[in-house]
Formats: C-alpha cells, structure tokens, sequence
C-alpha cells in the first residue's frame, strides 16, 4: 500500500511543500499554524524519534547484523551507531550516494536469495516448482487480508489495509514525516515526483526480496530441509525469533555477494539512522534552539549546534537500544509493529493537521493545537481501554479482538483511524467557533494547477496501481 501512498505524497504533497518553500515540518506548521504548534510538535517529533525510531533502527539492525557475522547485538549496536555518527556528520550528499549504492547491492542480493530459497524448496527442479511448492506448503502464509480469527489480525485488521486506518499510517509516514520528506524537499517538483514513483517501484519489489525470502526459511525450517538450521533462529533464551530469518537466508548467498550483501545490508542500517539523526539536528537546531535559544545565531553555530545533536541523539538511541531494546523488540517480538504502534500515538493528530492545513484555508491554529494534544490523549484513553471497559461488544464488528490475556483490543490501525476521525471532527467544530469569532487563520498558496502530473508520471502510477491491485485480488 506505500506504493499508492508515494504516488499520492507525489500528487498532493510535493506541490504544497515545495510551492511554499517548506525544509521542516514544524516550520510548515509554524508557517501555518503558529509558533505554539510548531514548538509542541518539534518536541513530540525529537522524542518519537529517538525514543521509537533511532532505538529501533539501532536494535533491529543489530539484530540482522548479528546474525549473519556472529558479532553480539551489543557490540553491533555500539558499532552502527559510531559508523552513523561519522556518516550523518558527512551531510545529506554521503547520505544520498549510500542510499543509492547500497539499495542496488540491497536488491541484487535480495532476488539472489529469492533464487536460492526457492532452488533449494524445488530440490533444483526450478523457480517456479519452488515457488508452487512453497505457496501449498504455506498457503497461511500468502493471505494479505486476514479474518478476525486470524492471530495476526490485531497487527493487520482485515480491511482495514485498504479502506482503514493503514492509510493513516502511510501517509502519515511518507507524507508528514520529516525524515523522509527531508529528501525531496530540496528538489525540484518534476524530480521529487519523479523520485517518489520510483521509490513506488522499488516498494512493489519488497513482497519478491523481503517477504517471499521470509516464507522461504519457515517453509525450509517446517520441512527439516537442512539448508537452514532452527537453531539458528534461536535467542540466548531458546525463543525462536523470526528477526533473525532473513539474516539467516543470507548466510546461504555465495561467499563474494554474502560479504557485498553484509555491507550494503550495514550501510543500509547506517543510512537509516544518518538520515533519521540528520532530522532529528536539523529540527532541533532550526525549530527549538533557533526560536527559543538564539535568534541571531551565526550559520557556524547552527551547524555546530546540529553536529552536538547528532552525536547526543545517537548515543541516547544507543542507550535505549541497549538497555530495553530486548524487552520491547527480542525473543519473537516483531520490530516492527512497535515503530508502527507507537509512531501511531501521534501520527493520526499530525496527518489531520497536515491535510486541513493543507486543504482547508479554515483551520485555525487552536484547532490544531487541540489535534497535537487531543490526538495524543484519545490514543492512550484507546489503546488502554481494554483494560478500563468490557469491548467484547465490539467483536460483533470486528473492531475489537482477544490478546493474549484474553482481553478485548481494538488493533491498533483501526484505533489510528477513530483518532483521525476525532481529530477532523474536532478540529471542523474548534474551526468553525473559531471562524465566527472573527480569527484569520493563515493560509498556504494552493493552485489547483499544482496538483496536474506529467503524462509519463501518470502512466507509471497506473501501472504501479494495477500491480498492487493485482497482488491483493490474487492472495486475498
């Protein structure tokens, strides 16, 4: 679904930005709210950064790295986060040309898995008996819409991928999120939109290199194939951690890609966090300490004031990484639905603010304060609601599930959706109120004119659009 996504950010939001002359996301807030917003969410960004974002890039990355050199997740840690110090204070140019260096090795090694796993599932009868194998032997495996009994469903609630909540989250992410927006904004429109359809291509490829690989080592595993030990997969606990599947499938690439893949692999991790540390001194820097520290401080000091940021940002994230990076993302926990569930405490107040920012000259900065705040509170009062009240009653529609204690939820994506929801309505009525009292909220320059694409872009997001419609009518 972040295919479509991109496309939209491409069409929607680009234009907006870069019309503008927006570089920070609380200077777009700042611009179109006022300096209150733009200081809260500053704030709000800087600790769900380091705290979710910088801590669980550091871990995770640790955790693949670990994996295929054997080297200790604590010592992995410590190394990734020296190698993005050095990195981050390079600039965003040393963070580009790694990107596109290690996205191609990334990829190249990724389809050479892809060719490995399924050769050694169809015992060397070809690709496509291997691939025929792996969807009978794993058919729970391929299904992307999940019914209510799933186990799974609480992190992905059936339709909810496609007409719910997720939408929230992609755009959110992709579109209102300074660290990715950060690579386009110095762009010009044509080519930032150009970029973005084809980051869309390369995401088409993730189920083929990511996913598939993945399926691949428990099918492997499942069938006692030997290509892969179980023990592998094991932690100093004797869970089985399926974190640890992909690294273990690289293992098996031939010795020259292994080491290619295992750098790339590295400086993907390393980018990440550069480009995330990048950010978070780049706000910190023009959003707080510029604003509310030193007004007239030189280009020397702010630059100097971001080299600070960086190195403290990172060693906090390796602090956390260190100290309760097992409890929240070992032993079988999956990574990434922590980013996803905890990013989601805030990101549905920032994309209602964002889209009415954008698209309604209405909206008054009280509004918005009450999203930034408002949006926060309804998701804590939600997620913990289970515990607070009976939702079984929810069930009926699906909208809440059993956890593991027995306890009613409603999953997390479809909170994110009620929290939009909220966050609109509320910030319409605060608006409105607003409206009749007489306050002029500030506007942004939008042209419909804006928003047309070039032919050439608008035939590729069509065939962007039939692939991944495609996928979700095929593995329904």
């Amino acid at each position: 679904m972040a295919a479509i996504t991109l496309i939209i950010v491409a069409i929607f939001f680009m234009p907006v930005y870069l019309k503008n002359k927006i570089f920070t996301m609380p200077q777009f807030l700042n611009q179109r709210y006022n300096g209150t917003v733009a200081m809260i969410m500053a704030i709000f960004w800087l600790a769900l950064y380091i705290v979710v974002n910088l801590m669980s890039i550091l871990y995770l990355g640790a955790v693949a790295i670990s994996g295929i050199s054997g080297i200790s997740i604590g010592t992995c840690i410590i190394l990734l986060s020296i190698f993005a110090i050095f990195i981050t204070l390079g600039g965003m140019k040393v963070i580009g040309y790694t990107d596109v260096i290690q996205v191609l090795v990334l990829i190249i090694g990724g389809l050479v898995a892809v060719y490995i796993a399924l050769d050694i599932i169809s015992e060397g009868n070809g690709l496509w008996a291997g691939f025929n194998n792996l969807q009978k032997g794993a058919s729970e495996h391929f299904d992307m819409i999940f019914e209510p009994d799933n186990k799974n469903y609480m992190d992905l609630p059936g339709l909810s991928v496609l007409i719910g909540g997720l939408w929230i989250a992609n755009l959110s992410y992709w579109g209102c999120n300074q660290y990715i927006t950060q690579r386009a904004l110095g762009a010009s429109l044509p080519t930032a939109r150009n970029g973005l359809l084809f980051a869309a291509f390369l995401k088409l490829l993730m189920p083929l290199i990511v996913v598939i690989p993945g399926i691949a080592v428990y099918y492997i595993i499942k069938n006692d194939m030997g290509a892969i030990s179980a023990d592998s997969l094991l932690t100093s606990a004797g869970v089985q951690d399926p974190n640890k599947a992909y690294p273990a499938l690289l293992t098996l690439l031939p010795t020259g890609l292994k080491g290619l893949s295992f750098a790339a692999l590295t400086a993907a991790i390393v980018a990440s966090l550069a480009g995330k540390a990048n950010s978070i001194a780049t706000i910190f820097t023009l959003d707080i300490y510029q604003k509310a520290f030193n007004r007239n401080a030189s280009e020397t000091r702010l630059v100097n004031v971001g080299k600070v940021t960086v190195v403290v940002s990172l060693l906090l994230g390796t602090l956390l990484a260190l100290i309760v990076g097992d409890a929240l993302m070992g032993e079988g926990k999956q990574g990434f639905q922590y980013i996803q569930e905890y990013t989601g405490f805030v990101s549905p107040g920032i994309f209602a603010m964002f889209l009415l920012g954008f698209f309604w000259k209405k909206t008054t900065s009280n509004a918005a304060l009450f999203a930034t705040v408002g949006g926060f509170i309804f998701s804590v009062v939600l997620k913990f609601s289970g515990q607070l009240m009976d939702l079984e009653f929810l069930s009926a529609i699906n909208f809440a599930v059993p956890n593991a204690q027995g306890v009613y939820e409603i999953p997390f994506i479809d909170r994110m959706a009620i929290v939009f929801l909220l966050c609109v309505i509320g910030m319409v009525i605060i608006s409105k109120i607003d409206n009749a009292r007489g306050v002029v909220p500030n506007g942004l320059e939008v042209d419909s004119k804006m928003f047309k694409a070039h032919p050439a872009f608008i035939i590729g997001s069509a065939v962007v659009i039939i692939i991944v419609t495609a996928l979700y009518t095929i593995y329904w």
